[in-house]
């Protein structure tokens, strides 16, 4: 299927439709309007932007109380997902700067999909920098993400099909950006290389990839156990650490499992329901 592009928030979007009754045309005008999107939510929430609101906000310009209720709306959202993860996820800086990156791509991308399905498009996908939504199927087929080997860059560690319910999945992690991400308690680099995490909604699947690097391996049990998701973890000496609905594609691409005893041995009933095990896979 072709894909339209653009570059914004310092990354790189990509939007495919997947119904083949949708031309050039059609693809077009949609890509336009995500673009419209994404491109508001970056001018807003830019820290590399000095003209954005909350680079304002965090050089004193202006008060927080005293900024768009939309702003306020964001960082509220962030302060509440930092209490659902036990303060691993935080939107503040070591400087104390207010960061509402964590959720603001994710926003971006999840009001981009409400403006495509608003205008009929029923089938499509967008990729935010690896961070990626769909809605219904590809030209029949399911959706299929393929997750970057952290160590090589031009290879996969696994193809994930993104069936109901779980239909976003974000990566996080130093292999792309470099060390960005450090542990909130002790300050030392994360034992994680890349971390991702497939949910119902592109906002929990992205809060809590960045939480699981942050938090390392008791994070991962934590945020797996109480949250339907899966995860497919690396860490920086490779292994894998998969929940068990990821057990099946994976077995494509690896091989020799083991049990990850950090996390609860119950399985679960079904795909959607509370990912409580994982599984730590070997080194290639």
């Amino acid at each position: 299927m072709p894909a339209l592009t653009f570059a914004t928030m310092g990354t790189m979007v990509s939007l495919r439709l997947g119904d083949a009754e949708h031309g050039a045309t059609a693809l077009t005008a949609a890509a336009q309007q995500v673009e419209t999107v994404f491109r508001r939510w970056d001018e807003q929430f830019s820290l590399y932007r000095e003209d954005s609101e909350l680079s304002r906000v965090a050089r004193g310009d202006i008060r927080l109380t005293a900024a768009s209720e939309s702003l306020r709306d964001c960082y509220a959202l962030a302060l509440d997902w930092r209490d659902r993860t036990q303060g691993v996820f935080t939107p503040h800086r070591g400087d104390g700067v207010i960061d509402l990156s964590g959720v603001v791509k994710a926003l971006a991308i999840a009001e981009a999909g409400i403006a495509l399905t608003d205008r009929g498009l029923r089938n499509w996908s967008i990729n935010a920098g690896g961070d990626v939504l769909v809605c219904g199927d590809a030209l029949g087929h399911d959706w299929v993400v393929a997750i970057v080997d952290p160590a090589d860059r031009g290879e996969s560690i696994a193809s994930v099909p993104l069936r109901h319910p779980l239909r976003a999945v974000a990566t996080s992690g130093s292999a792309e950006r470099g060390q960005h991400i450090w542990t909130p308690r002790n300050f030392e680099p994360s034992p994680f290389r890349q971390v991702s995490v497939f949910a119902a909604d592109i906002v929990t699947a992205d809060v809590l990839a960045t939480a699981i690097v942050a938090g390392g391996e008791a994070a991962l049990g934590d945020l797996a156990e109480r949250f339907p998701i899966d995860v497919l973890a690396v860490l920086r000496d490779g292994q894998l650490l998969a929940t068990p609905g990821l057990r099946k594609p994976l077995s494509r691409t690896t091989t020799a499992i083991d049990r990850f005893s950090s996390a609860s041995s119950s399985a679960r009933a079904d795909a959607p329901a509370r990912p409580a095990a994982c599984e730590r896979r070997a080194s290639r």
